[in-house]
Protein backbone atom coordinates (compact mmCIF):
# COMPACT_ATOMS: atom_id res chain seq x y z
CA UNK A 1 0.00 0.00 0.00
CA UNK A 2 1.57 3.27 -0.88
CA UNK A 3 1.11 6.16 1.65
CA UNK A 4 0.19 9.58 -0.09
CA UNK A 5 1.12 13.03 2.19
CA UNK A 6 -1.51 15.34 1.37
CA UNK A 7 -0.44 19.01 2.30
CA UNK A 8 -0.81 22.64 1.23
CA UNK A 9 -0.63 26.11 3.03
CA UNK A 10 -3.84 28.04 4.05
CA UNK A 11 -6.57 28.72 1.68
CA UNK A 12 -4.79 26.41 -1.22
CA UNK A 13 -7.64 24.14 -1.29
CA UNK A 14 -6.41 21.35 0.50
CA UNK A 15 -9.93 19.98 2.80
CA UNK A 16 -11.22 20.09 -1.52
CA UNK A 17 -8.93 17.65 -2.73
CA UNK A 18 -9.18 15.47 0.39
CA UNK A 19 -12.76 15.48 -0.68
CA UNK A 20 -12.09 14.39 -3.99
CA UNK A 21 -9.53 11.97 -2.81
CA UNK A 22 -12.07 10.21 -0.75
CA UNK A 23 -14.55 10.07 -3.79
CA UNK A 24 -11.87 8.48 -5.75
CA UNK A 25 -11.58 5.40 -2.98
CA UNK A 26 -8.79 6.78 -1.28
CA UNK A 27 -8.95 6.50 2.46
CA UNK A 28 -8.13 9.51 4.34
CA UNK A 29 -6.86 10.64 7.72
CA UNK A 30 -7.27 13.82 9.07
CA UNK A 31 -4.58 15.02 11.66
CA UNK A 32 -6.66 18.27 12.80
CA UNK A 33 -9.70 16.31 13.12
CA UNK A 34 -7.34 13.45 14.91
CA UNK A 35 -6.18 16.66 17.58
CA UNK A 36 -9.98 18.08 17.73
CA UNK A 37 -10.70 14.46 19.17
CA UNK A 38 -7.53 14.29 21.74
CA UNK A 39 -8.28 17.39 22.68
CA UNK A 40 -12.10 16.78 23.38
CA UNK A 41 -14.16 15.89 26.44
CA UNK A 42 -12.95 12.28 27.34
CA UNK A 43 -10.27 13.01 24.59
CA UNK A 44 -6.67 10.74 25.53
CA UNK A 45 -4.86 13.74 25.49
CA UNK A 46 -7.29 15.61 27.98
CA UNK A 47 -5.83 14.61 31.11
CA UNK A 48 -1.89 14.61 29.98
CA UNK A 49 -2.01 18.32 28.98
CA UNK A 50 -4.15 19.04 31.90
CA UNK A 51 -1.04 18.06 34.13
CA UNK A 52 1.04 19.88 32.15
CA UNK A 53 -0.64 23.15 31.90
CA UNK A 54 -3.11 23.28 34.64
CA UNK A 55 -6.10 26.06 33.95
CA UNK A 56 -6.23 25.23 30.75
CA UNK A 57 -8.92 22.64 30.79
CA UNK A 58 -12.42 23.58 30.67
CA UNK A 59 -15.82 21.36 31.33
CA UNK A 60 -13.42 18.02 30.39
CA UNK A 61 -11.76 19.15 27.56
CA UNK A 62 -8.91 21.27 26.21
CA UNK A 63 -9.52 24.76 25.59
CA UNK A 64 -7.54 25.12 22.87
CA UNK A 65 -7.19 29.49 23.12
CA UNK A 66 -6.34 29.21 26.64
CA UNK A 67 -3.65 26.41 25.17
CA UNK A 68 -2.02 28.25 22.92
CA UNK A 69 -1.65 31.59 24.88
CA UNK A 70 0.33 29.06 27.23
CA UNK A 71 2.58 27.77 24.70
CA UNK A 72 3.05 30.97 22.28
CA UNK A 73 6.40 32.49 22.45
CA UNK A 74 7.46 29.68 25.52
CA UNK A 75 9.79 26.96 23.21
CA UNK A 76 9.86 24.40 26.34
CA UNK A 77 5.65 24.48 26.78
CA UNK A 78 5.73 23.79 23.17
CA UNK A 79 8.35 20.68 23.39
CA UNK A 80 6.12 19.42 26.53
CA UNK A 81 2.52 19.79 24.86
CA UNK A 82 4.26 18.08 21.18
CA UNK A 83 6.13 15.35 23.46
CA UNK A 84 2.04 14.56 24.73
CA UNK A 85 0.19 15.34 21.51
CA UNK A 86 2.38 13.70 18.87
CA UNK A 87 2.51 10.36 20.46
CA UNK A 88 -0.79 10.16 20.50
CA UNK A 89 -1.29 11.21 17.36
CA UNK A 90 1.06 9.06 15.67
CA UNK A 91 -0.94 5.86 17.61
CA UNK A 92 -3.73 7.35 15.42
CA UNK A 93 -2.33 7.32 12.38
CA UNK A 94 -1.02 3.52 13.11
CA UNK A 95 -4.20 2.80 13.43
CA UNK A 96 -5.65 4.29 10.22
CA UNK A 97 -2.90 2.74 8.33
CA UNK A 98 -3.47 -0.40 9.63
CA UNK A 99 -7.10 -0.25 8.87
CA UNK A 100 -6.73 1.01 5.14
CA UNK A 101 -4.54 -1.84 4.62
CA UNK A 102 -6.78 -4.06 5.92
CA UNK A 103 -9.52 -3.06 3.87
CA UNK A 104 -7.70 -3.51 0.93
CA UNK A 105 -6.81 0.12 0.03
CA UNK A 106 -3.56 0.63 -2.79
CA UNK A 107 -3.51 4.07 -1.37
CA UNK A 108 -4.44 5.66 1.99
CA UNK A 109 -4.01 9.24 2.47
CA UNK A 110 -2.20 11.26 4.95
CA UNK A 111 -3.86 15.05 5.55
CA UNK A 112 -1.34 17.07 7.16
CA UNK A 113 -1.71 20.47 6.90
CA UNK A 114 2.12 21.12 8.74
CA UNK A 115 3.40 18.16 6.97
CA UNK A 116 6.98 19.72 5.90
CA UNK A 117 6.87 21.82 9.21
CA UNK A 118 6.94 19.17 11.37
CA UNK A 119 8.82 16.41 9.54
CA UNK A 120 5.70 14.69 8.48
CA UNK A 121 7.23 13.74 4.87
CA UNK A 122 9.04 10.54 6.67
CA UNK A 123 5.61 8.83 7.30
CA UNK A 124 4.77 8.65 3.20
CA UNK A 125 5.58 7.07 0.57
CA UNK A 126 4.86 10.44 -1.82
CA UNK A 127 3.94 13.91 -1.14
CA UNK A 128 1.32 16.17 -2.65
CA UNK A 129 1.06 19.73 -2.42
CA UNK A 130 -1.79 21.50 -3.05
CA UNK A 131 -0.97 24.93 -4.44
CA UNK A 132 -3.17 28.37 -5.95
CA UNK A 133 -2.52 31.58 -6.96
CA UNK A 134 -1.47 33.91 -3.91
CA UNK A 135 -4.25 36.33 -5.05
CA UNK A 136 -6.36 33.41 -4.81
CA UNK A 137 -5.15 32.21 -1.60
CA UNK A 138 -5.34 35.67 0.23
CA UNK A 139 -9.56 36.01 -0.85
CA UNK A 140 -10.09 32.47 -0.09
CA UNK A 141 -8.69 32.74 3.66
CA UNK A 142 -9.88 36.50 4.14
CA UNK A 143 -13.61 35.74 3.34
CA UNK A 144 -13.32 33.40 6.40
CA UNK A 145 -15.45 34.67 9.55
CA UNK A 146 -13.15 36.34 11.95
CA UNK A 147 -10.49 36.57 9.76
CA UNK A 148 -8.46 39.63 9.08
CA UNK A 149 -4.87 40.25 6.75
CA UNK A 150 -2.93 40.37 10.27
CA UNK A 151 -4.08 36.85 11.33
CA UNK A 152 -3.34 35.98 8.17
CA UNK A 153 0.25 37.13 7.84
CA UNK A 154 0.84 35.53 11.89
CA UNK A 155 -0.36 32.09 10.08
CA UNK A 156 1.76 32.22 7.08
CA UNK A 157 4.75 33.02 9.39
CA UNK A 158 4.02 29.52 10.58
CA UNK A 159 4.01 28.12 7.72
CA UNK A 160 6.48 27.17 4.97
CA UNK A 161 6.01 29.07 2.08
CA UNK A 162 4.59 27.33 -0.79
CA UNK A 163 7.54 27.52 -3.23
CA UNK A 164 9.55 25.81 -0.98
CA UNK A 165 6.71 23.56 -0.44
CA UNK A 166 6.58 22.56 -3.90
CA UNK A 167 9.64 22.14 -4.24
CA UNK A 168 9.98 19.95 -1.98
CA UNK A 169 6.58 17.63 -3.40
CA UNK A 170 6.49 14.62 -5.57
CA UNK A 171 3.58 16.16 -6.96
CA UNK A 172 2.15 19.61 -7.37
CA UNK A 173 -1.47 19.89 -7.35
CA UNK A 174 -3.32 23.47 -8.94
CA UNK A 175 -6.54 24.21 -7.23
CA UNK A 176 -6.92 27.69 -8.77
CA UNK A 177 -7.97 26.61 -12.01
CA UNK A 178 -11.60 24.37 -11.74
CA UNK A 179 -12.45 21.39 -9.79
CA UNK A 180 -12.49 19.43 -12.56
CA UNK A 181 -8.83 20.10 -13.36
CA UNK A 182 -7.52 19.57 -9.49
CA UNK A 183 -10.06 16.32 -9.77
CA UNK A 184 -8.19 15.15 -12.98
CA UNK A 185 -4.31 15.37 -11.24
CA UNK A 186 -5.67 14.02 -8.22
CA UNK A 187 -7.04 10.70 -10.02
CA UNK A 188 -4.12 10.67 -12.25
CA UNK A 189 -1.94 10.57 -9.70
CA UNK A 190 -4.04 7.64 -7.48
CA UNK A 191 -3.82 6.18 -11.02
CA UNK A 192 0.07 5.94 -11.06
CA UNK A 193 0.57 5.10 -7.52
CA UNK A 194 -2.22 2.56 -7.06
CA UNK A 195 0.31 -0.02 -9.62
CA UNK A 196 3.70 0.78 -7.09
CA UNK A 197 4.52 -1.32 -3.20
CA UNK A 198 4.62 1.30 -0.59
CA UNK A 199 7.83 1.23 1.99
CA UNK A 200 5.89 2.82 4.62
CA UNK A 201 3.20 0.11 5.07
CA UNK A 202 3.66 -2.61 6.02
CA UNK A 203 6.22 -1.73 8.47
CA UNK A 204 9.39 -3.65 7.98
CA UNK A 205 10.74 -5.72 10.55
CA UNK A 206 13.79 -5.29 12.11
CA UNK A 207 16.69 -8.01 12.03
CA UNK A 208 17.20 -9.92 15.21
CA UNK A 209 20.40 -8.96 16.89
CA UNK A 210 22.18 -12.05 17.30
CA UNK A 211 24.63 -11.64 20.52
CA UNK A 212 27.54 -13.68 19.99
CA UNK A 213 29.19 -15.24 22.97
CA UNK A 214 32.91 -14.06 23.67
Amino acid sequence: MMVLGLTGSIGMGKSTAAAMLRRLGCPVHDSDATVHRLYAKGGEAVAPIARAFPGVVRDGAVDRQLLSAAVMGNSPALRRLEAIVHPLVGRARERFLRRAAASGARVAVLDVPLLFETGGQAHCDRVAVVSAPLSLQRSRVLARPGMTPAKLAVILRRQMPDAEKRRRADFVVPTGLGRALTLRRLAAIVTLLSGQRGRIWPPRSRPAVIHRAR
